[in-house]
């Protein structure tokens, strides 16, 4: 029935490597430009069972909104000065058999002319590839990339990385 509404009432439409992702990696997606990009995430992920984490402050992590932060695949995170996120994460990637952390390269759903790079040190950290994917609102495709098996060159992965979203526009075209 979910998949019904999404592809035929919506018109939305799945496209590349959803059905072979690895046990564990990095998920980037973008651009998020919307509250309702987590929606179609969550429906993306029921129709094809994929399971697909994400990390909060821990702080939302409470009694009982932490039982459904959990059953959505939430991790809690301690974001104060003394903790070190990054380590964090690569500690839940090494105690588990499956984690693939969705995260937004932007790190808000504004426009920003610059990436947050967490993500790609959580990657190295973890030694997991990155998975791109993207969320064309202008034809209504979400796309997964092939597993990136990141280098030692930040830059040259980031040019990489970008140029899969090239010409993607989300929900909010000038965010994009």
């Amino acid at each position: 029935m979910t998949k019904f509404l999404f592809s035929r009432v919506f018109k939305w439409n799945i496209s590349g490597n959803y059905q072979s992702l690895p046990n564990k990696c990095v998920i980037i997606v973008a651009p998020h430009t919307h509250w309702f990009d987590f929606f179609i995430g969550i429906v993306v992920r029921r129709i094809y069972n994929l399971k697909i984490n994400f990390i909060g402050k821990k702080e939302l992590f409470f009694f009982p909104l932490n039982l459904f932060m959990r059953y959505m695949g939430g991790y809690p995170v301690s974001r104060n000065s003394k903790s070190n996120t990054v380590d964090q994460i690569a500690e839940i990637y090494s105690t588990n058999t499956e984690f693939r952390l969705a995260l937004s390269p932007e790190g808000t759903r504004k426009k920003v002319k610059k990436w947050k790079s967490g993500f790609y040190f959580i990657a190295k950290k973890a030694k997991v590839p990155i998975i791109c994917v993207s969320l064309n609102y202008i034809d209504k495709n979400v796309n997964f990339s092939e597993p990136y098996e990141i280098s030692d060159d930040f830059e040259k992965d980031l040019k990489k990385l970008k140029s899969f979203f090239k010409g993607i526009k989300g929900k909010v075209a000038e965010y994009s």
